[in-house]
């Protein structure tokens, strides 16, 4: 009997500490570099264990869980598009971080394909003596230069997190808002709770692992000619739509439709033209 107590008390402690802590930042970004006054909101979550944390767009798990109900209730036919498109995210990519290894994933679709990358670049971070304070978090200030952006990030070590959005993190504690320069891009901690586990996400298509160089090559690509990332034998035309499932190319006058997809990620392409990234 006491044996079975032992045992009773160390799957409560494993189930407690193998929690996952989610933190929900908002998403701040204006990706239209004509149109600065065209500002996009939406929220992300930084999952967070002991072992990893992953970073991705609150929208993913949504188009998910509708996409999966979809599949299960009728197959592709009976995609609701509307609602679909109303969870469209300009967050199309996802960062694992391994705590152990210190190695950072990042995962992006282009086309039908999920292309993934190793982080090869460090963020190298100059801790500032000030202070301020941003909700119940008492926060310090870091600069650095990433991507060709000078980031400020705010932290707290109230937080035993050394990690953050996007690719930031190895400050001394969670970062609470991360922002640019020039305004372009801000990250800001709205809340956090606790989940079971990190949520599994559907993955359509291929995984090819490249070089971050050979991302950026393959991203311009894209660019210049999309319709060759959505082809496979036998003519067949997938659309991966960012962070979308697979879309066919329905009826209609296969040219026409040709047409239409480049008019639309040429036009997408323009409305993203302000990456968080520049080199």
């Amino acid at each position: 009997m006491k044996k079975l107590g032992i045992l009773a008390l160390a799957l409560f402690v494993h189930t407690t500490f193998a929690q996952v802590n989610r933190f929900v930042y908002q998403v701040t970004m204006k990706p239209d570099a004509s149109n600065k006054n065209d500002v996009k909101t939406e929220n992300a979550y930084l999952d967070i264990s002991p072992e990893k944390s992953v970073f991705y767009s609150e929208n993913r798990i949504k188009r998910d869980s509708v996409m999966k109900a979809t599949f299960q209730s009728g197959g592709a036919r009976s995609f609701n598009r509307e609602q679909m498109e109303g969870l469209r995210s300009k967050i199309n990519y996802s960062i694992e971080k391994d705590k152990k290894s210190q190695k950072m994933t990042f995962k992006d679709r282009i086309g039908r394909d999920v292309y993934t990358y190793e982080e090869d670049r460090p963020l190298n971070w100059k801790i500032l003596s000030e202070t301020t304070k941003i909700g119940d978090y008492k926060v310090q200030k870091a600069e650095a230069d990433f991507g060709g952006r000078k980031w400020t990030a705010w932290f707290t070590t109230d937080l035993p997190y050394q990690d953050g959005p996007y690719k930031f993190g190895g400050l001394p504690g969670l970062i609470v808002k991360a922002e640019d320069d020039k305004a372009d891009y801000s990250f800001d901690l709205m809340k956090n709770y606790k989940i079971n586990d990190f949520p599994e996400m559907n993955q359509f298509g291929n995984t090819i692992k490249v070089k971050r160089g050979d991302y950026v090559k393959q991203q311009k690509k894209f660019l210049d000619d999309p319709m060759s990332f959505m082809t496979q034998g036998g003519g067949q035309i997938r659309i991966g739509g960012g962070d979308g499932g697979p879309r066919g190319g329905g009826g209609g006058n296969p040219g026409d439709f040709r047409k239409r997809m480049e008019e639309r990620v040429k036009d997408e392409a323009k409305k993203n033209s302000n990456p968080i990234e520049l080199q």
